[in-house]
């Protein structure tokens, strides 16, 4: 009887090898990204006294990060989110390695970080979407809902979120910069081998292209090329209304999420008496419920209605957050409220996940998804802009309220939109059902 039982876990632990080997990639990837962005701007700052400096090197990491990703998607698809991957983790990591080198022996100048900042920029990019691409495959490999599968991605983001500036703190504090940098380059070294050898070898190759097949035949065997692709995925994004709206809705609110972060809380913070500890205690009171939240809705979400346990989080998450620092309240209360938006946003990026991941054929999933997350991501290299003009010329609090209805606006009013009804109308196909990719090891198990 024990050795059934040994049998059994054997085949539970294989069984469920793609989804955790796919989620500890992300987990090491985004950690190492983390504490990197700690490490290198207190670098800048610390060097060069200069804070124009700082946000420089920052905006030449994240202006190619948003642009590629938009046009990495057709790429992804083609040449297969596993070999992505693991490319874009070795050059990010060589590319990460080096400023501490080049910094030992004092060759590093300011132009070479920013290209190096730059080139880790532009592959972490395409590498962090394929990553997101293979967790539908992942989840029907390893026969998980989708909605769990999100919900476990959403866990690992965002306890990266909480370990990774932890780590980088602490690395910052008693080491140094560079000491944190090569933590992060060994992160993505640790991704791409993860990706190489724990991943089953089926896994994450080029998905057929059925759509671009035809339309190859009917243009007498030509294939149509990257642009093709690249329009295609613009095309479908176009038609659908469900996911066009939703990537304009997150690229709203992710503005305004840059601009709290980046500007409103440590303004806050200073005017407030309350000094930076409290700006690092809004952060974990948010990041460490919202973990719990997203552990939440890995456990249960594939039970709930989708639409309203949405928007129930956007409202208890978004403008709360913006008004409560409006107020004198003390500040376990303003923690406190913080804190149970984390626990409503918890519940959000396993159903964008899911529905998203369900709308999309398998075939096109990195053009779209990139297409998708480029519109999401574009505001936040001017959320800090933005918010600190601002701020500068109206003061905080009507920028507080501003952001906050706007908020509310975005998220809230604009659910009563109709074609958010189509959110709960795709959940047959979840993990292993028909828009998931259809890898070799499905197709030799169904033929058994």
């Amino acid at each position: 009887m024990l050795e059934t039982e040994t049998e059994k876990e054997k085949a539970g632990r294989a069984r469920l090898r793609p989804l955790a080997g796919v989620l500890a990639a992300i987990l090491v990837a985004h950690s190492g990204t983390r504490i990197s962005a700690i490490a290198l701007p207190w670098f800048v700052l610390v060097t060069t006294g200069s804070a124009t400096q700082t946000g420089l090197v920052a905006f030449c990491e994240m202006g190619p990060y948003v642009a590629v990703k938009a046009f990495s998607g057709p790429l992804v698809d083609r040449v297969g989110p596993r070999r992505i991957s693991w490319i874009a983790d070795v050059v990010s990591a060589a590319a990460a390695l080096t400023i501490p080198l080049l910094h030992a022996r004092g060759m590093l100048s300011f132009g070479t970080l920013l290209v190096l900042v730059g080139v880790i920029g532009t592959v972490r990019s395409p590498g962090d979407l394929a990553k997101d691409v293979m967790i539908p495959e992942a989840a029907g490999l390893s026969r998980v809902p989708l909605e769990r599968a999100t919900g476990l991605q959403g866990v690992v983001e965002r306890l990266s979120g909480t370990v990774g500036p932890a780590a980088g703190g602490a690395l910052v504090g008693f080491v140094g910069p560079m000491v944190g940098l090569g933590v992060n380059a060994a992160c993505f070294a640790l991704g791409s081998l993860i990706i190489a050898m724990a991943l089953p070898r089926a896994m994450g190759r080029p998905q057929e292209r059925p759509a671009e097949k035809a339309t190859a035949a009917e243009a007498g065997g030509r294939d149509g090329g990257y642009w093709h692709s690249f329009r295609q995925g613009f095309a479908f994004l176009r038609r659908e209304p469900m996911l066009l709206t939703l990537s304009v809705m997150l690229g709203i609110t992710n503005l305004l999420d840059a601009a709290y972060a980046a500007v409103l809380i440590p303004v806050w913070a200073k005017e407030s008496g309350h000094g930076p500890a409290a700006i690092g205690l809004m952060l974990a009171a948010f990041s460490i419920t919202a973990t719990l939240g997203s552990f939440v809705a890995a456990a249960v979400a594939h039970r709930l209605r989708r639409r309203p346990v949405f928007f129930l989080g956007w409202l208890v998450m978004g403008a709360p957050r913006f008004l409560i620092l409006m107020t004198d309240a003390p500040l376990w209360v303003v923690a406190a409220v913080i804190g149970v938006g984390g626990l409503g946003g918890g519940f959000i990026n396993p159903i964008i996940g899911a529905v998203t991941y369900e709308r999309i054929p398998p075939d096109m999933v990195g053009r779209v998804r990139g297409i998708g997350e480029a519109l999401t991501w574009a505001g936040i290299p001017l959320g800090g802009l933005l918010g600190g003009a601002a701020v500068a010329g109206v003061g905080l609090a009507p920028v507080l309220l501003t952001a906050g209805v706007l908020y509310f606006l975005t998220t809230n009013l604009a659910g009563l939109r109709p074609e958010w009804r189509e959110m709960d109308r795709h959940r047959g196909k979840a993990a292993g059902g028909p828009n998931l990719p259809a890898t070799p090891v499905e197709t030799a198990r169904a033929a058994s």
